[in-house]
C-alpha cells in the first residue's frame, strides 16, 4: 500500500499499553501469578454470561452485541487458583505490591497519582472473566513522554486484573484457563498526540523501556499487549486490540489509515451511484440443484440461503481496502460473528461451485441489476438470518463511510471486525473492594534502562554491548541481586546473556531453569565451591534434572572445586602423556595442552590456576 500524506489526511492516533506486573500474588487474592498447562487443571466448570445495566439503567452496546452470540464458557481451575477467580468468593483488598509498582511506573512518566483509588467494574461478556466484568482502578493521570516527533501525553494509568487465558474453541463455546485471570497489569493510555506510524512505534518503544526499567514486569510472549486508536479527519475512531509485537505497530497504523481512506472513497462513490441496501430475502429455491459444496452442505442439513441486494454496489464489494482484504471481507467478518462461515457475493461469483446461471437467477430473484451486487449466506436458517442481517447492516454503514468500532489485529498487520466501540455504560463501581489512598512519597524512582547501561559499563567494567544486553534482558533483576551478593559482574552477565544462549543452541532445555537454580550456581561460584569453568556443565545438569539443587547436581556430576594438589596431579599426567611434544616445542605446546588439561579436570578448577600450574610444569620439563 502506498505511503499517505498523514498531515493531509489528519491522522490522529493514541496507544493503550497493557503490561502484566511480576508480583508474587494476584491483584485480588493470594494465588500465585503462575501460568499452568491446561492438562494440569484439577477441575472445570461452565458459565453463561449476560450483560448488566449500568447505574443509569443503560446497557453497553459492545456487551449487548457480544451477548447475542449464544455460547457456553468452560473454565479450567488449578491447585494454584481459588474461589475468587471462580467468582464464588468476594475479592480481597488491592495487592500492595502491585500498587507500589504502578506508582513507580507513574513516576517514570511524570504522572500525578490520584488522591484515592476506587475499584470499578468494566463489563466484559466474552467469557474472559468469570464475573462478566473486569476490575479496574485509576492510579495516575497527566503524564508525558518524549519522542523525536514531539511530546506524547499520558492521559491515565489504570491497575487492572488480567483476563482468563483462551485455550480453545469448543462445540458449545469457548474454553478458558483461570491461571492468568487476576494477574495484575497496568493499562497506560496516551493522549491522541501521535501523528505518524513511526511516532506510534517510537512512543510504544519508549513506554516499553520505562516499564522494563522497574524490573518488576513480566517478560515474554503475551505479557504485554498494545491497543492502537486510529482515525483520520474524514474517518472515525477505531480501536485496534491485541497488537502482540511492538514491531507491528507502525504497519497496523499505516494499514488502518489506508483502510479508512479507501472506505471514505467508497462512500463517496456509492453516494454518486445513489446506492442503497435492499431487504433480506430467502433465496433457497435458487440453489435447490446447486453443486456448490458449501451451499449444498447447508441445505442438506435443513438450512437456508439468505440474500440481500446491494443496489449500486457492483464492483465495490470486491474492492481491496487493505492488503488482501476487501469490503466483502468486512461484511463476512460481521456474518461470522453470528456463526456463519462467511458470505458469498456477486463480485466474486461465479466461483466456489456456484454457476453463472445461478448468479443470473439470484439477481433476478432479488431484483438486482447489472450495477448491483448481492450477498448471500448459506447456513442453518437461524444462523443464516442473523448473519445476513449483520452483513446488510455493515453494507449500510459503507454508505456513510468509516464506522466506529473495535477491531482485532491480524498477524499480517491488517485487522478484522471484533465488536462496536464500548461506551461509558460499561463502567460501574466495585462495592466489594475498599478504596485505597496511594502514597507516592514512599516509592523510590526506578533507574532507567539507559542509565543502567552506563552504570554497568562504568561501575562493573562490562562492554557496551554486554551492558545493554543485561539491562534490557529478562534477567536484569537477577543480575542486580546476585552482583549485590558478591558475584563477579562479568561472570553473572556472560552467564545470563551468553552461556544460556549457547546452551539453548545446543538443545539444552534451559527453559527448565528457575531463578533458584541460577542463584544456586552463582552462590557456589562466589564461594569458590565451583570454578567459573564449571558453570556451563552445572547449568546443563540442572536443566536436565531441575528437581535437584545446585549443590546436589554438582556433587553428582563431580563438579566441585578441586584443591591445588589434585590440579597439579591432573596437569602432570597430561604433560607426561605429551612429554615428547613438550621437549620439542617447549612453551609453544602450552595452548594445546591447556585445552587437554581443562578437559581432564572437567570444570573442577579455575582456568587461571590451571594456566599457572601448567606453565610451571612445562618449564620443569622443557
Amino acid at each position: 500500500m502506498s505511503e499517505y500524506d498523514y498531515d493531509e489526511l489528519g491522522l490522529v492516533a493514541g496507544l493503550e499499553i497493557h503490561q502484566q506486573l511480576d508480583t508474587a500474588t494476584k491483584l485480588f487474592c493470594q494465588c500465585p501469578t503462575e501460568l499452568r498447562e491446561p492438562e494440569e487443571s484439577t477441575r472445570s466448570f461452565t458459565r453463561y454470561l449476560h450483560p448488566t445495566r449500568s447505574e443509569l439503567g443503560e446497557i453497553d452496546q459492545a456487551a449487548l452485541e457480544e451477548s447475542k452470540v449464544d455460547r457456553e464458557f468452560e473454565y479450567l481451575a488449578y491447585d494454584t487458583t481459588c474461589l475468587v477467580e471462580e467468582d464464588d468468593e468476594p475479592p480481597h483488598e488491592l495487592d500492595a505490591e502491585a500498587l507500589e509498582t504502578a506508582l513507580e511506573i507513574a513516576q517514570l512518566m511524570d504522572m500525578k497519582p490520584v488522591d484515592q483509588a476506587h475499584v470499578m467494574r468494566k463489563i466484559v461478556v466474552d467469557g474472559s472473566n468469570t464475573t462478566g466484568f473486569q476490575r479496574s482502578t485509576l492510579i495516575a493521570t497527566e503524564g508525558e513522554i518524549e519522542t523525536s516527533e514531539g511530546a506524547v501525553g499520558i492521559e491515565d494509568m489504570l491497575l487492572e486484573e488480567e483476563s482468563a487465558q483462551r485455550v480453545e474453541e469448543t462445540d458449545d463455546g469457548v474454553r478458558y484457563s483461570l491461571d492468568r485471570l487476576g494477574i495484575p497489569l497496568v493499562e497506560i493510555g496516551t493522549s491522541p498526540d501521535i501523528s505518524t506510524p513511526e511516532q506510534a512505534l517510537e512512543a510504544a518503544e519508549r513506554i516499553g523501556m520505562l516499564l522494563r526499567s522497574t524490573g518488576k514486569v513480566k517478560r515474554g510472549l503475551g505479557t504485554i499487549r498494545q491497543d492502537v486508536n486510529v482515525s483520520i479527519e474524514e474517518g472515525a475512531r477505531v480501536e485496534i486490540k491485541g497488537v502482540q509485537s511492538l514491531d507491528d505497530i507502525d504497519d497496523i497504523v499505516r494499514n488502518e489509515v489506508g483502510r479508512q481512506a479507501e472506505l471514505v472513497d467508497i462512500a463517496a462513490e456509492l453516494a454518486e451511484r445513489e446506492a442503497s441496501v435492499g431487504e433480506v430475502q430467502d433465496v433457497t429455491d435458487v440453489f435447490a440443484e446447486t453443486e456448490s459444496g458449501v451451499i449444498a452442505g447447508a441445505l442438506n442439513s435443513g438450512g437456508s440461503v439468505m440474500a440481500v441486494p446491494l443496489y449500486g454496489f457492483d464492483g465495490i464489494v470486491g474492492r481491496e481496502i487493505a492488503p488482501d482484504r476487501r469490503l466483502g471481507t468486512e461484511l463476512s467478518d460481521h456474518a461470522k460473528r453470528h456463526g456463519a462461515g462467511g458470505i458469498f457475493h456477486t463480485d466474486e461469483l461465479p466461483a466456489y461451485g456456484v454457476t453463472e446461471g445461478e448468479v443470473d437467477d439470484l439477481r433476478e430473484a432479488v431484483g438486482a441489476g447489472s450495477e448491483d451486487a448481492v450477498a448471500i449466506v448459506a447456513a442453518d436458517t437461524d444462523v443464516a438470518e442473523a448473519a445476513i442481517d449483520a452483513a446488510a447492516e455493515r453494507a449500510a454503514t459503507a454508505l456513510e463511510g468509516v464506522p466506529e468500532e473495535t477491531r482485532d489485529a491480524n498477524d499480517d498487520g491488517t485487522t478484522r471486525y471484533l465488536r462496536p466501540l464500548p461506551g461509558a455504560a460499561r463502567m460501574y463501581p466495585e462495592t466489594d473492594v475498599p478504596p485505597v489512598e496511594p502514597d507516592p512519597s514512599e516509592v523510590p524512582e526506578p533507574e532507567l534502562l539507559t542509565e543502567k547501561v552506563e552504570r554497568y559499563r562504568d561501575e562493573y567494567g562490562l562492554g557496551e554491548g554486554l551492558a545493554e544486553q543485561v539491562a534490557y534482558g529478562e534477567y536484569m533483576p537477577l543480575f542486580e541481586d546476585v552482583v549485590a551478593d558478591g558475584v563477579d559482574p562479568t561472570l553473572a552477565a556472560s552467564t545470563l546473556e551468553s552461556t544460556l544462549t549457547e546452551l539453548r543452541r545446543d538443545d539444552v532445555p534451559v527453559e527448565n531453569l528457575e531463578r533458584e537454580h541460577l542463584e544456586g550456581v552463582f552462590a557456589m561460584a562466589e564461594s569458590g565451591d565451583l570454578p567459573n569453568e564449571g558453570v556451563p556443565d552445572l547449568l546443563t545438569a540442572l536443566a536436565e534434572d531441575p528437581d535437584r539443587t545446585a549443590e546436589e547436581a554438582a556433587e553428582e556430576a563431580g563438579l566441585g572445586g578441586a584443591d591445588e594438589e589434585e590440579v597439579r596431579d591432573a596437569i602432570a599426567e597430561v604433560v607426561e602423556r605429551n612429554e615428547e611434544q613438550v621437549e620439542e616445542e617447549g612453551m609453544q605446546a602450552f595452548s594445546g595442552l591447556m585445552g587437554e588439561c581443562m578437559g581432564a579436570l572437567r570444570g573442577k578448577a579455575d582456568g587461571d590456576l590451571v594456566s599457572e600450574l601448567l606453565r610451571e610444569e612445562i618449564q620443569k620439563r622443557a
